[in-house]
């Protein structure tokens, strides 16, 4: 019986997806439930599997763009499966000199290599340059043991010498050579995104630094209890930034709106959309009511949620959503950027690397660790009170966070 294989829908508003890899060859047997196929749609990569066992038959192309519910694959499901490994072609089968006839002593006659032309003898004109020549070669600078002759004994004629070029210092005799690929739907769907958001919000960023003394601190003292607690967990920097936005969401609740046409809709709850680096780009998967977690909780979720991104297996439901985001490009090394909003929401934070510098502190200079934070909002929906006083209200937590985010309790915020 031959089953025709078609392409479930990924999610709701998906109508079409595009064979990113192959992960079996025509003619395979599959077994039921094997992974076949990778799957890219708009918003990211799935795993196809074999809905019966038997002899596949491929039915489009790596890069093809099929429409939900087309036939991408025949499976005969009265093909047999191989047994053990395949035979030896006759070809490659080993002959027994001892048991073998006549034939089997005839051995294969190494091919001849081919004749090899002598090259022509050196003689005292080789590379020597006609008067003409030389004096050609010398207004040019040129060096006549760079230039190949091409007359009688290999002597440098005057056309050699005019069409002799002087080395400007370029390299020569590497590759140059360059390569034509098609982009993912996922990646192609980032860039439309990206596009839309830069030429459809009027996006304007503002800026502060925070001083990451506060958090240092606390990190060190707690850190190692803090994992030996959780099961491994670390207390990183984004549970920090996460209570930190959560909290200026609530005081600013226009940051964490957006525009629908001619309406706004503004949400109660926050769910936070963290910035991650996958194999297949950058992914953006969503903690859901980030207001309500723990600084555990935050933790574990961004874990789960980074990991299911890095082994390529982030579904639609995991990026559906969120209401503002928050993205680290600190981890790369960035110490100051403009993040793009990520349509549909009004706002989207970036975090940077952290560098000591010197900072006035009661009139004194001092050394402290600090980053530069930049809010990216539309400013259609999002007015500069609001902005300023949203990115002060993140940097007063992350500079105050024993009392704003722990309420002076950091055992009890941590579960240890």
């Amino acid at each position: 019986m031959i089953l025709e294989m078609k392409v479930p829908s990924p999610g709701e508003s998906i109508k079409e997806v595009e064979i990113a890899t192959w992960l079996v060859k025509d003619g395979d047997y599959v077994e039921k439930d094997q992974a076949i196929a990778e799957v890219d749609s708009d918003k990211a990569t799935l795993e196809l599997p074999a809905e019966a066992s038997g002899i596949i038959t491929l039915k489009a192309e790596e890069g093809d763009a099929v429409a939900v519910g087309a036939v991408v694959c025949h499976i005969d499901t009265d093909g047999a499966k191989p047994a053990g490994d395949a035979p030896v072609a006759e070809a490659t089968k080993t002959v027994d000199p001892e048991t073998s006839g006549p034939k089997a002593e005839v051995k294969a006659e190494a091919p001849k290599a081919a004749p090899v032309a002598a090259a022509p003898a050196a003689t005292y004109a080789s590379g020597t340059p006609s008067p003409a020549a030389r004096k050609i070669l010398d207004e040019k600078n040129i060096a006549p043991a760079s230039v190949t002759g091409t007359g009688k004994d290999g002597r440098i004629t005057k056309d050699d010498a005019v069409n002799a070029v002087p080395s400007m210092g370029t390299p020569t005799g590497g590759s140059r050579g360059s390569e034509r690929t098609k982009l993912s739907m996922l990646r192609r769907k980032v860039a439309e995104r990206l596009v839309a958001a830069k030429n459809e919000t009027a996006m304007l960023t503002t800026f502060n630094e925070v001083n990451m003394t506060p958090i240092n601190t606390l990190r060190n003292e707690y850190k190692d209890a803090f994992k030996a607690k959780h099961g491994g967990i670390g207390l990183g920097y984004m549970s920090f930034f996460t209570k930190a936005v959560t909290r200026a969401l609530k005081l600013f609740p226009d940051v964490n709106s957006m525009m629908d046409g001619d309406h706004k809709i503004a949400f109660d709850f926050c769910d936070i959309s963290i910035a991650v680096s996958g194999p297949k780009g950058l992914m953006v998967p969503v903690v859901r009511n980030a207001e309500n977690l723990t600084f555990r909780g935050v933790e574990a979720d961004i874990k789960r949620l980074a990991i299911k991104a890095r082994d390529g297996q982030i579904t639609v439901d995991d990026m559906t959503g969120g209401t503002f985001t928050i993205t680290n490009g600190g981890v790369f090394g960035s110490m100051l950027s403009t993040p793009i909003i990520n349509p549909p929401q009004s706002g989207i934070l970036g975090m940077h690397n952290i560098i000591e510098r010197p900072i006035a502190v009661n009139g004194k200079v001092e050394i402290h660790p600090m980053m530069y934070v930049a809010l990216s909002y539309d400013h259609r929906i999002i007015d500069g009170r609001e902005s300023v006083g949203f990115l002060v209200a993140v940097k007063e937590a992350l500079e105050n966070p024993m009392e704003l985010l722990m309420d002076n309790n950091p055992k009890k915020a941590l579960e240890l």
